[in-house]
């Protein structure tokens, strides 16, 4: 019988395997294909958050072929009263905060080189886009491992909506959760928007 380490050694090995795979078919995939699906996915952010007050909207700054959000944004959510901020490390190891952005604000680099508002007050977001490297029915995601928004979606109080988004080629049957995974409110992929089965 497996022991607790040997579980997890497995379990580490999976999914590191499984975010080269889901990365690998992102980053290959055809400009043209790409648009397109960015345009649909824009199109459901759309339909999901305009029933909405508007409110705080954290988003990533898009890295290795994630979907843009910035265009959502600027011609969509901003003129319509939304405030918008960005997540930023200031600790290895520890939540992380959010900076409000705007479209021509100066940008600085975080711990990881990604680009961030380079000054700016923080602030708590109402809704959360987190980017999905993969993610499941039951509503995990699978980032880039470093753990940043568990921790920070431990602490936040109230919780945000958190909304997963990627391409569907990011869809598999499960993660393998671990226990400090927090689940997503919903996955918006060019299939549509998805509810978590919980």
């Amino acid at each position: 019988m497996a022991t607790p380490t040997e579980n997890s050694g497995q379990n580490a090995s999976f999914r590191a395997r499984l975010r080269r795979e889901r990365i690998a078919l992102r980053e290959g995939m055809a400009p043209e294909a790409r648009a397109q699906a960015s345009a649909v996915i824009e199109a459901h952010l759309k339909e999901l958050l305009l029933p909405r007050l508007p409110g705080v909207i954290a988003f990533c700054w898009p890295i290795r072929s994630e979907f843009d959000a910035r265009s959502l944004l600027r011609h969509f959510l901003l003129d319509r009263g939304w405030t918008a901020c960005i997540p930023v490390v200031e600790q290895v190891d520890r939540p992380m905060v959010f900076r409000v952005w705007s479209p021509d604000g100066a940008m600085a680099r975080d711990v990881h080189g990604i680009p961030i508002p380079a000054a700016g007050p923080c602030c708590h977001p109402d809704v959360i886009l987190l980017p999905l490297v993969a993610f499941d029915g039951r509503g995990y995601r699978l980032g880039y491992g470093g753990g940043y928004f568990d921790r920070t979606l431990a602490v936040l109080n109230p919780r945000p909506w958190t909304i997963g988004v990627g391409y569907e080629l990011g869809r598999v049957d499960t993660i393998r959760p671990e226990p400090h995974d927090v689940p997503l409110d919903f996955c918006v992929t060019e299939a549509g928007v998805s509810t978590p089965n919980r």
